[in-house]
């Protein structure tokens, strides 16, 4: 059985984002992103991977209460699925709650 080429993972990780964030918040998160209102979606996914470990199951762009939030989910080792609520412009973690 052949490797994923590590040098791919950026593509492989740009390509699987992008699909997860196919809703309208797409457009919007890359122009925020683009104009620097707003942290790069790999950037957050480190710092997040960082507090808990595992695979990516959702991400969805959201503008609250003049927020503009990531909410993420994460798929630990175990089966657990995390959700994380991260402040797009600062990166600030305001919410780390295990589903039900």
């Amino acid at each position: 059985m052949s490797k994923f080429p590590t040098r791919l993972w950026p593509l492989f990780f740009f390509m699987t984002t992008a699909l997860l964030l196919a809703d309208e918040g797409y457009q919007e998160a890359r122009q925020l992103t683009e104009s620097g209102r707003i942290l790069p979606l790999q950037e957050l996914l480190q710092v997040i991977q960082a507090e808990q470990s595992g695979r990516v199951l959702e991400v969805e762009f959201e503008h609250e209460d003049g927020l503009y939030l990531y909410e993420i989910e994460i798929l630990d080792k175990q089966g657990a699925v995390w959700e994380f609520k991260v402040d797009a412009a600062s990166g600030e973690i305001l919410k780390r709650e295990l589903e039900d």
